[in-house]
């Protein structure tokens, strides 16, 4: 069984193929399919998009030949990417999951109407972003490098006794954002923005609250209302790039006679960003003799492997040193040394640099990519971890749940998760890199089938009114509750969110997301190779 890899992130971003005229740059494949003759780049791409899935997508035995499926066919859009996203998207419908007879890449809005893109796998233009590697990621204000840009505003909910009776939170800030600086945060609410007052027309001002928080435009904006510890702010926040911390909160609450280590983590991000204070707050909650752990994933979307697995060795107890962690499986083409496609990746270190050698010499084999615990830290005698989980729990952090579950007491709280047991790592085309599913994890105990997601222990409302680490914000709540008796607070009891001035039961109020800005969500293998 392999041994544990070191934390060296190495960062699997691949050189463009360039489908110029330049010989070396065109794919060297014996696969019969594409039509001999001039190509134009747009058509080579299409194929390259296929020829990469048959060897490298997870669930590749579900694709036809190239004569079936047609990838030149994807040719009704506008630009080369709409294209290329209407191809990945019939690769990833192709393989059904049994236990839904949908694919495995389904998703549905909340009125259960199939939206049109794969569920985890995407594209990334590297132009349209202005990132020249993955790990500064497009998709949200703080990358997985650790580097923001914007306001630092996280999602915003409207929560109230109705339409014309509410109040617009805050979800969360990002650490070292110029909103941060004012000591705005999760449990903030705003009731005025560039002087408009809001809380009294819902369907009315929805839309300018959303576009006004999340305009990539703008470099300033006013904002009034009242911080989580009740004191009134009225200031101007600046569009800033930033360095941001992967933690919201840490801190050790007592319960009973118990102490519980509460840690609210952001992004499972490079260990460059993360490495150095997860150790430092673990160290804190040893310090304290914490035995017990609340973990707050509820907007965690995932991130790289090597962080989750840093994670998962620094709560595990020193008794389940040396066993196995969780294993990370390729398809047979992959596990098998067969995907020759991968002879055309070199690697890139996270800065896009070429280092050496290419993905077709990296390890996928079963065995390869079995890793155990090797303890790190001194908190040694953990013995119940309470997970809060939202639907914006996803991959790196399922994959630390799914690991301790065999071996300590695990929970959720909250919502159930996203559901996405698997990861892939990037694969560059022309200006793309695409990002397809190729790998699914399971635990020591062969568990790993969470396509639904994790349903929570104890369900609650996301409960925005109250700051990370508030001991009477309802999911913590109950957390405690559970650490302390046994036993987790029902659905009636400390149960009641205070807006207005009043307690009113969560379940009788109007709970609304309003918008958030855009966030990873997915799962990079960054310990398979060799």
């Amino acid at each position: 069984m392999k041994k544990v890899i070191s934390k060296l992130v190495f960062g699997i971003f691949i050189l463009g193929i360039s489908f110029s005229s330049c010989k070396k740059d065109k794919p060297n494949l014996d696969i019969t399919g594409p039509p001999s003759g001039t190509a134009s780049r747009d058509e080579l791409s299409k194929d390259s998009l296929f020829l990469y899935a048959q060897q490298v997508y997870l669930w590749n035995d579900a694709l036809p030949t190239y004569g079936v499926f047609m990838p030149r066919k994807y040719s009704s859009k506008s630009t080369i990417l709409d294209n290329l996203n209407d191809e990945l998207f019939a690769i990833t419908q192709l393989k059904t999951n049994p236990t839904t007879g949908k694919p495995y890449e389904y998703i549905a809005d909340a009125d259960g109407v199939q939206i049109m893109r794969p569920k985890y796998s995407y594209i990334e233009d590297l132009v349209a972003s202005g990132k020249i590697t993955f790990v500064k990621d497009l998709k949200s204000s703080v990358g997985l490098d650790g580097k923001g840009d914007g306001f630092g505003f996280g999602g915003l909910s409207a929560v109230g006794n109705s339409k014309a009776d509410y109040k617009v939170y805050l979800n969360y800030v990002s650490p070292g954002s110029s909103a941060a600086s004012f000591r705005l945060g999760r449990g903030t609410y705003i009731n005025k923005i560039n002087g408009k007052n809001i809380g009294t027309d819902f369907d009315n001002e929805v839309d300018y609250i959303n576009s006004t928080i999340f305009d990539d435009n703008s470099q300033t904006i006013s904002i009034g209302g009242k911080r989580a510890d009740g004191t009134p702010f009225d200031v101007i926040v600046n569009r800033t790039q930033y360095d941001s911390s992967p933690v919201y909160k840490d801190t050790v609450l007592t319960v009973g006679s118990k102490k519980v280590g509460y840690l609210a983590f952001a992004r499972f991000s490079s260990s460059a960003n993360s490495q150095d204070i997860l150790n430092t707050v673990f160290s804190k909650f040893a310090a304290q003799s914490v035995e017990n752990l609340v973990i707050d994933l509820r907007y965690n979307g995932g991130g790289f492997v090597s962080t989750a697995q840093q994670m998962i060795n620094l709560i595990a107890p020193l008794s389940v040193n040396g066993k196995k962690m969780f294993s990370l499986t390729y398809n047979t083409t992959l596990q098998q040394g067969k995907a020759t496609i991968l002879k055309n990746q070199p690697n890139r270190d996270q800065a896009g640099n070429i280092t050496s050698g290419t993905q077709f010499q990296d390890d996928y084999s079963l065995n390869g990519n079995t890793y155990n615990f090797i303890k790190t830290g001194t908190l040694n005698n953990v013995s119940k971890v309470i997970f809060i989980t939202t639907g914006g729990t996803a991959s790196a952090s399922e994959l630390v749940i799914n690991s301790l579950k065999p071996y300590v007491d695990v929970k959720t709280v909250g919502a159930t998760s996203y559901g996405k047991p698997v990861g892939f790592f990037p694969i560059r085309i022309d200006k793309y890199d695409v990002y397809m599913s190729s790998f699914y994890n399971t635990n020591s105990a062969g568990q790993g089938n969470y396509f639904a997601g994790f349903t929570p222990d104890s369900p609650k409302k996301d409960d925005v009114t109250r700051d990370f680490g508030d001991p009477q914000e309802l999911s913590l709540a109950s957390a405690l509750s559970y650490i302390n008796t046994g036993v987790f607070t029902n659905a009636t009891s400390n149960n009641t969110i205070k807006v207005n001035s009043t307690q009113t039961p969560a379940n009788q109020l109007m709970f609304k997301s309003i918008g958030q800005p855009n966030s990873f969500n997915g799962m990079i293998d960054d310990l398979h190779k060799k």
